[in-house]
């Protein structure tokens, strides 16, 4: 009996099979996994004896796997648990990677929701690990960075909803706001910049998180991986648990509270109103329109940050520019 060729999605690279071949995969099952808002593809890649890999297909030019491949080699190289890399033609945009698994911390805890507090425990405890090392080969969190994300929610979100803001006024607020925070984001840590359910794998033993989604990882402040945790786009976190959580981090990583609180609303706030343009450029630039459907959480999220002191200048920008009809509980929807 002549068995059938596994099947292929189609649009795969041309010389995959080349490439599969020469990593000891030749002939195996490519299924394609649910993309993210990039234009990377992720592949499981499945052997008839029933082992896995992850093949990532990051094409250029929109797409270039080496600074993911040079985290991952960090990360691995200081004890953190991102996936291994198992073959690499960067310069054809083709990955071959470890297998995490099926159990995302995200949907897991969709399942297991009573489990939320070990989970997000050990996830915060990695958090502190990463921490603990010193700052990873990535360039600095600047200024200029900070503020070139920050403008996305006028450039995107504001276009959209047809606001004529003080763009001027608001790049000031900010850059009054996180000066305050430089300083002590030197000499700085590794920030992943995407550390949340939906990139936390859990593994055999809770003390070993699986990292994913890690290539656009700088050197910054602490409370930057902290809020992408507890401040989540995607998952409700209720603020009983991003307290609790926060508490945690504190007394593990040894820092002052109040400091840290203020930067924790100051780096929420901006990455929050980031958020909001990301997902209404991925809507009007990328066709995608699901992620509208996150902004009313983010927008809620973004109202408590802009409620510390810390954000004062900031909070009178949104006061004076965005309609209080839009920063309701329904925060900043509307109808595409």
């Amino acid at each position: 009996m002549t068995l059938n060729p596994p099947t292929r999605p189609e649009g795969l690279p041309a010389d995959l099979d080349a490439f599969l071949g020469s990593a000891g995969w030749g002939g195996a099952a490519v299924e394609p996994l649910p993309g993210d808002a990039s234009f990377r593809r992720y592949f499981r890649v499945r052997r008839e004896d029933g082992s896995t890999a992850m093949l990532m297909d990051a094409p250029p030019p929109h797409e270039d796997p080496g600074p993911f491949l040079r985290a991952a080699h960090w990360l691995d190289a200081n004890g953190m648990r991102a996936p291994r890399i198992l073959a690499e033609r960067p310069e054809r945009g083709l990955v071959l990677l470890e297998d995490f698994g099926e159990a995302r911390m995200r949907d897991y805890l969709d399942q297991w929701p009573d489990d939320e507090v070990p989970i997000y425990t050990a996830a915060i405890d990695a958090l502190v690990k990463l921490h603990q090392l010193p700052a990873g080969p990535f360039l600095d969190y600047s200024m200029s960075e900070y503020l070139r994300e920050v403008r996305l929610f006028i450039d995107w979100y504001c276009t959209a909803q047809n606001l004529y803001v003080d763009a001027a006024g608001f790049v000031a607020a900010w850059e009054q706001v996180l000066s305050e925070l430089l300083p002590r984001q030197r000499p700085g840590v590794t920030v992943l910049r995407d550390y949340h359910a939906e990139n936390i794998m859990l593994l055999a033993s809770l003390e070993k998180q699986g990292l994913l989604d890690f290539q656009d990882a700088l050197v910054g402040h602490p409370a930057y991986d902290l809020v992408s945790l507890l401040q989540d786009a995607r998952r409700d976190v209720p603020q009983e648990l991003e307290a609790q959580m926060f508490d945690h981090y504190v007394r593990r990583a040894g820092v002052d509270a109040e400091a840290f609180l203020a930067d924790y609303a100051r780096l929420g706030a901006q990455r929050n109103a980031k958020i909001v343009g990301i997902f209404v450029r991925l809507w009007r630039r990328d066709g995608k329109p699901r992620y509208l459907d996150f902004i009313p959480r983010v927008w809620a999220m973004l109202e408590r940050d802009l409620a510390h002191p810390a954000l004062a200048p900031v909070a009178l920008w949104f006061e004076q520019n965005v309609p209080s009809a839009l920063r309701q509980a329904n925060g900043g929807s509307w109808k595409p």
